[in-house]
């Protein structure tokens, strides 16, 4: 299991409400892919060393689960956590929590393709990039609860 972090923050501004009163999809995923950036820069895959040995982060699959409405005013935060790393692709889940209620509102999971852009095609992911999600992982039972109070406290699992 690895340990979820904090990857975006931010406000639900009117101009993005839909026909429905609610935020539009299209925000939904601007908001995850904007966090995706922060959370593969914890990886050390950042936007200067992509460009900078012509690689890119391709996404292959995102599926999004929108559970509870989100309207203007609302703030919220997404947590990452790693789901898996393969030879050349990453797995990971975003959840997007009300900050307020601490409601977990939408996830979004993705699968990305770590990709050669010369060659046009997948390539090994970086040997820091497997270090650094070794060190993403739980190294007990233990994981971190919000409460309601704007703290979070790390609590066993059974």
């Amino acid at each position: 299991m690895y340990t979820p972090v904090e990857t975006y923050r931010g406000f639900v501004y009117p101009w993005v409400i839909d026909h429905v009163g609610h935020m539009n999809v299209q925000f939904y995923t601007a908001r995850f892919d904007e966090a995706s950036w922060h959370f593969l820069a914890q990886l050390g895959l950042t936007p200067a060393f992509l460009k900078r040995n012509a690689r890119a982060a391709v996404a292959v699959d995102q599926r999004t689960q929108y559970k509870r409405e989100v309207l203007a005013g609302t703030l919220i935060h997404i947590t990452s956590e790693l789901v898996s790393l393969g030879r050349t692709s990453i797995r990971f889940v975003h959840r997007m929590f009300d900050s307020e209620t601490r409601e977990e509102v939408a996830v979004s999971e993705l699968v990305g393709v770590y990709f050669d852009t010369d060659c046009r095609a997948a390539t090994p992911l970086p040997a820091n990039v497997h270090g650094r999600a070794g060190e993403m992982l739980t190294t007990s039972a233990e994981v971190l609860v919000a409460s309601g109070d704007d703290t979070a406290e790390l609590v066993a699992i059974a």
